[in-house]
């Protein structure tokens, strides 16, 4: 097996940039690229997966390549040669020579990549915030598919450093079986205009080594006739990996409906929404001297304006989860001075992504988000208010609720009793004690329920006052009128409801 190695090795040092393109294309990988950067792919697929179709393949593009030359004699093979040590064919380069073998060997491990005569524009993918990048495994590679079939599979072969593997076994556990050092796996479109966000291809799945690896599903959709969407995330490898010098084989099965995919290998430490948060109380705090110059500016007199503002409300609840803000912020971007939580926030981007500002709905990335200073401070100072309001000059005044009145002193509550025997009511106690509500006889109020100008009084008494009247309601007032004058005022009027129901306000 190590002399068929050697073999096909300098088959391929000898290969063209034709046959270089067709040994790529065979298994699924870029063919794009200078002579150099293909000779490099090539021995890498050699070096990790001389299978006996990839060996059969490089024979006989060796044996096409020469045949055309029957009467020139067959190269004979060179001399074997050290595996992390192949020499590849230099291009004359600016400035001093690169150790080619060197960095091949350094390539070879996931730690760099050949340079490059001319810079072309490469895939790039978004940086994600719970996710710090540690090595770059495997740049990203355009999907090719190899037939007209809708459903391709590309291969992907790669070993670990025994430093990637001993950061993998001695980072901590984010959960029983998940790592915080990961192998993930992403995928994006081949769009070299901007940063890509992960994107799937359609009919995908994806293989490590002899097991499927779990991608993430859809989300169910309520709306009829809406597509349920699904989360394109890194998809995480490691409890599928060796974890040791031994090649690992990663297949990508995708839908060719059209679109052109790229994946990428990435050595990664996954964060928390904790650890997230200590770095923005670390180096994203706004100094309130700042923040009170920015509501300055917000309130300052538009002069083509002709509402002059003088003050604006700001609340301190959280429109995320309705509670009171203990660590306000919002993005640098953002017009308004309302804040959100960023506890709150953060817990829900690290379970679904989406970097949204709540107030405004307008992107929020993680690298744009600031602490309000100011708004922390009146936080700690006013604890009894849910509202603030900013003046012009900068400062600030509490916006308290109106408690809400009591009616008893304004409309008591008469509860009157029933006639005695003697055909004189009873007034009940409210307040515990023998006098009336509206004050007993000894107070000089009418005693609600005596005897007035020799007629029983009415059971209840309203307190408001009405624009329609009576005869008989005109002769009460004349009557009442009189009791003003020797006990004091009455009300203007009776009501005229049945007997024993109690009025309210």
């Amino acid at each position: 097996m190590a002399a068929e190695l050697v073999e096909a090795k300098n088959m391929v040092m000898s290969f063209r940039v034709s046959d270089l393109q067709m040994l790529l294309g065979f298994v699924g990988r870029s063919k794009s690229g200078l002579k150099h950067e293909l000779v490099t792919r090539a021995l890498q697929l050699v070096q990790f997966d001389c299978s006996p179709e990839l060996f059969k393949k490089i024979k006989e593009l060796y044996e096409t390549r020469y045949a055309k030359k029957s009467s020139e004699p067959v190269p004979q093979p060179h001399r074997p040669l050290d595996p992390l040590t192949i020499s590849v064919p230099r291009t004359p380069l600016t400035g001093p020579n690169i150790d080619y073998p060197v960095l091949y060997g350094k390539y070879l491990n996931g730690l760099g990549r050949l340079p490059a005569k001319t810079l072309k524009p490469e895939v790039r993918l978004v940086k994600l915030p719970f996710f710090n990048m540690l090595d770059e495994l495997l740049k990203p590679t355009e999907l090719v598919p190899q037939n007209n079939e809708k459903l391709q599979e590309s291969p992907c072969i790669f070993a670990l450093t025994p430093r990637q593997v001993e950061l993998i076994r001695n980072s901590r556990e984010l959960q029983p079986g998940v790592k915080a050092v990961q192998v993930v796996l992403r995928i994006c479109y081949s769009d070299t205009s901007s940063p890509q966000e992960d994107q799937y291809p359609p009919n995908i799945a994806v293989k490590v080594n002899h097991s499927y690896c779990s991608v993430p599903g859809y989300y169910p959709s309520n709306k009829p006739g809406v597509e349920p969407k699904r989360p394109c995330r890194p998809i995480n490898l490691t409890h599928l990996m060796y974890l040791s010098s031994a090649t690992n084989r990663i297949t990508v099965t995708w839908g060719n409906y059209g679109k052109s995919y790229s994946v990428a290998l990435y050595l990664v430490r996954q964060l928390t929404s904790s650890e997230l948060l200590q770095r923005l109380k670390t180096i994203g705090v706004k100094h309130p001297e700042l923040c009170k110059a920015l509501v300055k500016e917000k309130l300052r007199l538009d002069p083509d304006s002709e509402i002059a503002t003088t003050g604006v409300r700001v609340s301190l609840i959280c429109p995320l989860v309705k509670m009171r803000l203990s660590v306000p912020c919002r993005a640098e971007t953002c017009a308004h001075l309302q804040c959100f939580d960023a506890v709150f926030y953060l817990q829900m981007n690290e379970k679904k992504p989406t970097w949204m500002c709540p107030v405004c709905d307008k992107p929020a990335p993680y690298d744009q988000l600031i602490i309000d200073g100011l708004l922390s401070k009146i936080l700690s100072e006013c604890e009894d208010a849910d509202e603030i309001e900013y003046l012009v000059d900068g400062s600030w005044c509490p916006i308290r609720a109106e408690k809400e009145r009591s009616c008893s002193p304004q409309c008591p509550i008469l509860v009157l009793g029933t006639s005695d025997a003697n055909g004189l009511l009873s007034t009940p106690s409210v307040n515990g004690g023998g006098g009336s509500m509206l004050g007993g006889a000894g107070s000089g109020g009418g005693p609600v329920g005596s005897v007035e100008n020799g007629k029983p009084g009415a059971d209840v008494v309203d307190l408001t006052l009405d624009s329609s009247s009576s005869s008989e309601e005109e002769e009460e007032e004349e009557e009442d009128e009189e009791d003003e004058d020797e006990e004091g005022p009455r009300p203007k009027r009776r009501c005229p409801f049945q007997k024993g129901l109690v009025s309210a306000c």
